[in-house]
């Protein structure tokens, strides 16, 4: 497998603490944990874009999770998302789980992936294109910077890899 760089169109991402509701018997994260940190990221991503209406109307058509090492409860994790492509109807996301040193683990990626969403106003039953406000926002060319967690500590950059064979 080769990583290559993504450059995203747009990016946000979150920190925080790997709560006991995060982890499973064991002590280590739950593997759902990661994509609820990976959706407050994406719900950052579009509050800070002013796009309340994302959310009800865009499903996920597929998701697909790498996971690289444990994360232990009490452990701060930085979750970041891209937005990789916007398609007519759908859109492509890739992220990064992130770990920060702890008594356990001395930190570094723990899970990455992608998913996919798809734009379905309400009462359609299927895909339709996305609308143009939406984006116009997302590929507006001030906003292809990172957006950093707010409370990150140490700062992180995102460095987001997409596997190729």
């Amino acid at each position: 497998m080769v990583h290559e760089e993504v450059t995203p169109i747009v990016s946000a991402g979150i920190d925080r603490t790997v709560e006991w509701v995060d982890t499973d018997a064991a002590g280590h994260q739950h593997n759902s944990a990661v994509m609820r940190w990976v959706e407050a990221a994406e719900a950052e991503l579009f509050r800070q874009l002013a796009l309340p209406d994302y959310f009800p109307s865009a499903p996920r058509v597929q998701q697909i999770i790498n996971y690289r090492s444990k994360l232990w409860f009490g452990q701060r994790i930085t979750a970041t998302l891209a937005l990789e492509e916007i398609g007519c109807t759908s859109m492509t996301f890739v992220f990064e789980v992130h770990g920060h040193p702890h008594e356990k683990s001395d930190g570094g990626l723990a899970a990455y992936g992608t998913f996919t969403t798809v734009f379905v106003p309400q009462g359609a039953e299927r895909a339709q294109p996305w609308p143009e406000h939406m984006r116009a926002a997302l590929s507006d060319s001030d906003r292809t910077q990172l957006i950093a967690p707010t409370n990150s500590s140490p700062q992180r950059r995102l460095v987001l890899q997409k596997e190729t064979k």
